[in-house]
């Protein structure tokens, strides 16, 4: 399955939707580069949705906190909704689940700006 990558608006809050794996060589550049294109466009509020994500591996998680940090940086405030129990328990192991702010559904993480 190809990883894809697409972006949408709802008001001022840029949602970034995951399909497929985020693992080295197979999402984690396209996510990457997403985050930056967002950024640098201006954006100040940025969702990650991940229910269509089936894989994640240590590059993947790596990207995450990589594009969670270019968005802090740049004053932006970047957060996560739908995460697929699998990418959960990920997180939860390695305590990222702290620092991101993760939300269950569009309308909760949304309203969270």
């Amino acid at each position: 399955m190809k990883t894809t990558v697409t972006t949408r608006d709802v008001d001022d809050v840029k949602i970034v939707e995951l399909h497929g794996k985020i693992t080295i060589g197979a999402g984690d550049l396209q996510m990457r580069e997403a985050i930056h294109t967002a950024v640098s466009a201006g954006a100040t509020k940025l969702l990650i949705d991940m229910k269509d994500v089936t894989t994640i591996d240590s590059s993947g998680v790596g990207e995450l906190v990589g594009c969670y940090t270019t968005a802090t940086h740049k004053g932006a405030k970047l957060k996560l909704v739908n995460l697929p129990p699998k990418i959960s328990d990920v997180l939860t192991v390695t305590q990222l689940i702290t620092v991101f702010d993760v939300f269950t559904n569009e309308k909760d993480a949304l309203a969270s700006f």
